[in-house]
């Protein structure tokens, strides 16, 4: 009878993963690596990893004197024109003669599995090969979900002057896990964190809730911040579950039964008995922007929590780009693609980085009020402007800009992640999907302004 209750336990949850779009040999796979009884998110992240392991293999089996058409990779004909055109691009010309080389302990290094102490000055080690023609500036910036679908990255890569992404999570920096790639042609060395350093743990994040943790949650870091959050009705089952039990500890199940849900919806303990989800404030110290940066102005708590959820973690960002402000001592121009709330903007100030010139391309109407009442409250001297949707950008514009600012020294931006993150089962399209698609423009962009200043 047991045998027969674990076949049907295991069935039961390999057909649930196969509904949510996974493959059924990864998800077997899986299942019998992790138990039938795991957790249905700890099933998903041993998939995308397994996923991301055979990107970087794909990577490392690419011969040496390989050349990349990127034109190969483009499947919709709206978009041929950006590569097939009559007029060729001379630095997709130029990377053509490159090949893509990523290097394992690369990899490794820049996903490491355990904190780092800064203190010791133990950061992710980066040794890239960044061709000649792309070293130094403009530089360009672009962050999306490490985790996607099999083949994207090296499609990214391939469109970007095959540049190897650097993969980071944000536990390094905050109390929250962020997995994201990175591709850019930014200097490694000397870089250095933003002051002070963030706590490292949930509970010296919020120390609040310290009083209230049960020993039997070991959680020291909170998962991903997400764009919604968790149900009352959610907090209300482990309110009763947990008085149910009455002043002993909870029996196994009903621990594993809450700290899934308090996994699942970064539920943190506010009482006896008692969680409850993140607040705008918390989510804004945890990605490192200043308190309030998206409260009031009309904008909503639903807002809030979506702006926040798609934005740059801070800390993580302005580590990247903290080789520039010795290079930069009397600011930058920015081209800022897919602005959010204005992570990348944020970073470079608290760098100390001045902001002479940025030109925001970013479709809420939400975010770049949000975007624009900080620039007003942090009496930025120099000059914002607004573009409202990234496809609006044109050859015109950007030539018009470079003329007028003499030159962009940094493109940054990510393009929406929606086709792309483990959490979308619906439309996990990969680069074709709708809002992903937009990855084409931001190279599109950079490639012009790459042309235009070299």
């Amino acid at each position: 009878m047991q045998e027969d209750a674990f076949t049907s336990e295991k069935d039961e949850t390999l057909s649930i993963l196969v509904n949510m779009g996974y493959p059924f040999k990864e998800a077997l796979i899986a299942i019998d690596k992790c138990g039938p009884g795991a957790d249905l998110s700890d099933l998903a992240d041993f998939i995308c990893a397994a996923q991301l392991e055979k990107e970087i293999e794909s990577h490392l089996q690419d011969r040496p004197n390989r050349i990349h058409d990127t034109s190969l990779h483009v499947h919709k004909r709206s978009r041929d024109h950006y590569y097939n055109g009559k007029k060729k691009s001379r630095m997709c010309r130029t990377s053509q003669k490159k090949p893509l080389e990523i290097d394992m302990e690369e990899i490794e290094l820049s996903i490491p599995t355990n904190g780092f102490s800064i203190a010791k000055g133990l950061y992710p080690r980066v040794v890239r090969k960044i061709p000649d023609k792309l070293a130094g500036p403009p530089y360009f910036y672009y962050e999306n979900v490490a985790i996607a679908p099999v083949g994207v990255w090296n499609k990214i890569s391939n469109f970007l002057y095959g540049i190897q992404p650097e993969f980071v999570d944000s536990k390094l920096f905050c109390a929250s896990t962020r997995k994201r790639g990175y591709i850019h042609n930014l200097p490694t060395e000397n870089r250095f964190p933003l002051l002070p350093i963030q706590p490292l743990t949930v509970q010296e994040a919020l120390p609040n809730t310290r009083q209230w943790w049960p020993k039997w949650d070991r959680r020291t870091q909170l998962n991903c911040l997400l764009t919604s959050i968790g149900a009352a009705t959610v907090t209300e089952k482990i309110r009763r579950d947990l008085e149910e039990c009455g002043a002993e500890t909870p029996p196994p199940n009903v621990q594993d039964t809450v700290l899934k849900l308090c996994k699942k919806w970064n539920l943190v303990w506010v009482g006896k008995n008692k969680v409850a989800t993140l607040e705008p404030d918390e989510y804004e110290m945890l990605l490192g922007f200043p308190k309030d940066h998206t409260r009031g102005g009309g904008i909503s708590r639903t807002d809030r929590y979506k702006a926040l959820g798609n934005a740059f973690q801070v800390d993580t960002v302005a580590y990247h780009l903290s080789v520039l402000k010795d290079q930069y001592p009397n600011g930058v121009n920015v081209l800022s693609l897919f602005s959010g709330i204005g992570g990348a903007e944020v970073a470079l100030h608290r760098l100390g980085i001045k902001l002479k010139n940025v030109v925001s391309a970013e479709i809420s109407e939400v975010n770049r009020n949000i975007l624009r009442c900080w620039w007003e409250q942090t009496e930025q001297r120099g000059n914002l402007f607004e573009v409202e949707d990234v496809q609006r950008v044109t050859s015109e514009h950007i030539s018009h800009w470079i003329n007028r600012f003499g030159g962009f020294d940094l493109v940054i931006g990510g393009s929406p992640c929606n086709n792309l993150s483990g959490s979308n089962r619906v439309s996990r399209d990969g680069l074709e999907g709708e809002h992903s698609s937009l990855f084409y423009e931001y190279y599109r962009i950079v490639n012009e302004v790459m042309q235009a200043q070299r």
